[in-house]
């Protein structure tokens, strides 16, 4: 099942995107089980993370929650780049997530012999500490149809054996990155894809298309079941029931 939902701003979506993964949180809590999150970069996710740091959030207890990541640019720990950093600085260090819950990807100043060692580090990372499969993958979606760091006509669409692999050419810089693979991403009780502003709109109306390449659009390559794009209204603006009004 695929749900779209469209809020007039980009300020509105990140508070009712908020406001739905608290509550999603403390239901998972409310099972008995530690959620698991794998979050997104990019500037609504970080909008979305300051919105959940600022709300009232009683029913989660937010030191047994495990966090992951779906994709991070390969550059020092400490850089502004990285997407960990971003949410560490919106959300984590503000809520008192346990340290040894957040799950980051390597950086590259880590003691990894290469881009592909330190992939593979976060791979057995997910393999030893994960539970087999995400409750919640947040995406944001790129004006190419990428997800993580899934790139149109990369060979990193058709690596279907493997948990998280490297990418060297990005076309967004930082080049190189990790990113978790289809096959990961996919292994998810949930996936929310998070996407804003009219620049974004081709993309979207691809990516929800009835037809079309998974290598021409990425995001079409996430196919796990329930799906929610949270959209705002330029982010919705070519889809055929938004042109005709």
């Amino acid at each position: 099942m695929t749900d779209v939902q469209v809020l007039p701003t980009a300020d509105a979506l990140a508070r009712a995107v908020a406001e739905r993964l608290v509550a999603r949180i403390a239901a998972v809590q409310a099972e008995g089980r530690v959620p698991s999150v794998a979050l997104t970069g990019g500037t609504i996710a970080n909008e979305i993370y300051r919105a959940v740091a600022g709300l009232p959030s009683a029913d989660v207890d937010w030191a047994l929650v495990d966090f992951w990541w779906g994709d991070e640019r390969y550059v020092p720990a400490d850089s502004a780049d990285r997407n960990d950093r971003a949410a560490e600085l919106d959300l984590l260090d503000v809520v008192g997530v346990d340290p040894a819950r957040v799950h980051a990807m390597p950086a590259a100043d880590e003691a990894h012999p290469s881009l592909e060692a330190a992939a593979a580090a976060y791979a057995a990372e997910v393999r030893e500490h994960g539970s087999g499969e995400f409750d919640l993958v947040l995406l944001g979606v790129g004006p190419d149809g990428h997800v993580a760091s899934l790139f149109p006509h990369f060979p990193q669409l058709d690596v279907w054996d493997d948990i998280a692999v490297g990418v060297t050419d990005s076309p967004k810089p930082p080049p190189e990155r990790i990113t978790l693979t289809f096959p990961a991403l996919n292994r998810t009780r949930e996936v929310w894809f998070l996407v804003a502003g009219d620049g974004k709109a081709e993309a979207v109306a691809r990516a929800l298309a009835d037809e079309g390449s998974v290598h021409e659009t990425p995001a079409r390559g996430i196919t796990a079941e329930p799906s929610t794009w949270w959209l705002d209204e330029g982010a919705a603006s070519l889809l055929p029931s938004r042109r005709a009004r």
